[in-house]
């Protein structure tokens, strides 16, 4: 690399990614390596992984990339731009905290998260700016505003069922992305989905109650992501329906996130600010 393509590299917004060693970390990772829009600053993994210490390409196994596998969250975070996490509650809630400090971008895929975790984010946005979303692709995200919309043209007689599918090792359920078609859908009725939410469904359960709205999880084999929302009334329906069959969609709308909050203020922000969409 020559001196001028050395400086030009080190200009763009640094990136660190949190669980490296995961699916979508090594995802994640890869893109970011041949994007000339942002540049790997670093990778974290919890204290005692097998990487930790190593170079990243040859954890992933390939070429050293000249980026270390750290546990140090503190130091890694302090120098970058963005931090783009899809983990668990716990450790995004903590992540939240020193991207705060350092005034990075926090973009947030974890799924998950209670209330409590989402007051703690909420108080960390104060300082710098967080996107957050159960999914971060551009597709899932355009269904979610046609879900609003279909759930606020059409009345209470019309039943609302999000049903999603997902691998045998997604450990929430339901999905962030399907509790972001729940709200949508509450929203497009003018309310909130805590209020109209139907709890999982076995045994006697009754008829359903008018103007509720219906979770149902699927988890099995190697499933990426499948979400329908169901519109039912008497003697018809309507489904809106998104597939994902890459996990790459959802790395690249982090990154697109990560690169549109450089300018942005403190605050909580999602994919449909990203996308321009709200």
């Amino acid at each position: 690399m020559s001196d001028f393509e050395q400086t030009a590299s080190t200009e763009l917004p640094g990136v660190v990614v949190t669980g490296g060693s995961g699916k979508m970390g090594q995802m994640l990772i890869r893109l970011l390596l041949d994007s000339d829009q942002a540049r790997l600053a670093g990778v974290l993994e919890r204290p005692g992984h097998d990487w930790i210490g190593r170079d990243i390409g040859e954890a992933m196994g390939g070429a050293p990339v000249g980026v270390t596998v750290s546990d140090d969250a503190v130091e890694t975070i302090a120098r970058a731009q963005a931090v783009i996490d899809f983990t668990a509650p716990a450790a995004t809630v903590a992540f939240a905290e020193l991207t705060a400090q350092a005034r990075a971008v926090h973009v947030i895929g974890t799924t998950g998260m209670s209330p409590d975790d989402l007051a703690r984010v909420a108080a960390a946005a104060r300082h710098a700016p967080i996107i957050r979303a159960g999914n971060m692709s551009l597709g899932v995200n355009l269904l979610v505003g046609l879900t609003r919309k279909v759930a606020a043209a059409l009345g209470e007689d019309w039943d609302i069922e999000v049903v999603e599918s997902h691998h045998r090792h997604k450990v929430d359920a339901p999905s962030g992305t399907a509790l972001m078609l729940g709200e949508a859908a509450a929203e497009g009725r003018g309310a909130e989905l805590a209020d109209l939410r139907t709890p999982a469904r076995e045994g006697i359960t009754g008829a359903r109650r008018q103007g509720s709205i219906g979770f149902s999880a699927i988890r099995g084999g190697d499933v990426v992501g499948e979400h329908d929302v169901i519109f039912a009334a008497d003697g018809e329906r309507l489904v809106l329906r998104h597939l994902a069959t890459d996990r790459a969609i959802f790395a690249r709308g982090a990154i697109r996130a990560a690169l549109w909050g450089q300018d942005k203020g403190p605050g909580e922000y999602d994919m449909s600010d990203v996308l321009g969409l709200n």
